[in-house]
C-alpha cells in the first residue's frame, strides 16, 4: 500500500468539507433600485406557512443589546463565509444587505434556507451564483432576529 497518497486524500477530503459546510449565507441583490430601498422580491417563498412575513417583523430604532447578541452569532456561526464588509467570502458580504433585501427575506434565508433555495428566484440565482447551499445553522426566531439587527449596524 502507498502510504503516500493518504495525507493527500485526507487533506483534499478536510478542504472539501470545510467548504461544503461554509454555504451561500444572506444574499445581496444587485437589482436594488437607485435610492436603496430594499427588493421585496422573496417569490412565492413568503406564502408557505411556518415562513416570516413583513407582518411578523416590527423594526424601529437599533436595538443594541440584540446586534451585540447577533455579532457573538456572526462571529461563531457565520463569519466563516460571510463578511461584515461588502466583498463576498463563500457567501455575500453583508455591509449594506439591509438596504438591498426586505427583513423578512433576510430571516427566511437565516431560518428556512431550504425553502428560499427550493422556492425563491432570488434566492436560487444566488446559489448559481456562490456555487454553495448555505447550511441550515439550526437557530432560532429569536437568534434570527438578533443577526438582523447586527446587519442594520453594518
Amino acid at each position: 500500500m502507498n502510504t503516500s497518497r493518504w495525507p493527500i486524500t485526507t487533506t483534499l477530503f478536510v478542504a472539501l468539507t470545510t467548504l461544503a459546510a461554509c454555504g451561500g449565507g444572506a444574499p445581496a441583490n444587485p437589482s436594488a433600485t437607485q435610492e436603496g430601498t430594499p427588493d421585496a422580491s422573496s417569490g412565492n417563498a413568503t406564502a408557505k406557512p411556518g415562513l416570516i412575513t413583513a407582518a411578523d417583523l416590527t423594526l424601529g430604532d437599533i436595538n443594541k443589546d440584540m446586534a451585540a447578541k447577533g455579532e457573538t452569532t456572526y462571529d461563531v456561526k457565520c463569519q466563516a463565509c460571510h463578511s461584515r464588509g461588502g466583498n463576498r467570502v463563500v457567501g455575500p458580504g453583508w455591509k449594506g444587505l439591509t438596504t438591498r433585501r426586505e427583513p423578512a427575506w433576510i430571516m427566511n434565508m437565516i431560518m428556512n434556507v431550504d425553502v428560499m433555495l427550493a422556492d425563491d428566484p432570488e434566492a436560487q440565482k444566488l446559489l448559481e451564483e456562490c456555487l454553495v447551499r448555505m447550511p441550515n445553522q439550526n437557530l432560532t426566531k429569536d437568534e434570527a432576529r438578533e443577526l438582523l439587527e447586527f446587519m442594520r449596524t453594518l
